[in-house]
């Protein structure tokens, strides 16, 4: 089983059912955590925090304690999530995220060499279609003291609009409206 297999798994519950089912996209997000170890997780943290290296230190060390806990933690979070989602996943925009998130997968592949492509790939489908929250989570700031804020049940983002025409971006399947300021 190879990772880019998960978009093909997911592409297989599109086509055999009417509605897509939460449970059924849960159950094929936790096969593909079953192949990240704590090994992988460090990996992936050790290559977000040299990404970061010419970042201004004050954004550095906020963004990347939420990108350690929201995205590196989640993976336990789905492991472990036995919650019965009775919601529908809306199929057309489903088919566009995995669509979106298997390009990614493939073109950033080439160049990183650690599990970074699937553990994207699981918690974007996860916090979107699963959990129906915002990629980035409420407080994930950006530059310029920006962040993503929550209002009346709605949520915001301050770079959503700036990322939409970006090809691999998955602000465009994020749940999040632009945040005006």
């Amino acid at each position: 089983m190879t990772d880019v297999e998960m978009y093909d798994d997911f592409s297989d519950v599109v086509s055999s059912e009417n509605t897509v089912s939460p449970q059924s996209i849960l159950d094929i997000l936790k096969k593909y955590c079953e192949t990240i170890s704590v090994f992988d997780l460090m990996a992936v943290n050790a290559e977000m925090i040299e990404e970061s290296k010419y970042v201004q230190d004050g954004y550095k060390k906020k963004s990347h304690g939420v990108y350690a806990k929201y995205f590196l933690g989640r993976i336990k979070d789905v492991h472990s999530d036995d919650n019965k989602y009775e919601h529908d996943i809306d199929k057309e925009e489903f088919i566009d995220a995995i669509s979106t998130l298997k390009s990614y997968h493939i073109n950033e592949s080439v160049t990183s060499k650690t599990k970074f492509p699937l553990i994207y790939g699981i918690i974007s489908i996860y916090t979107t279609f699963i959990l129906e929250e915002p990629i980035h989570p409420v407080g994930t700031p950006f530059p310029g003291s920006l962040y993503v804020e929550e209002h009346d049940g709605k949520f915001y983002c301050p770079v959503k609009d700036a990322n939409l025409e970006s090809p691999n971006a998955v602000c465009k399947m994020c749940i999040a409206e632009q945040l005006e300021f």
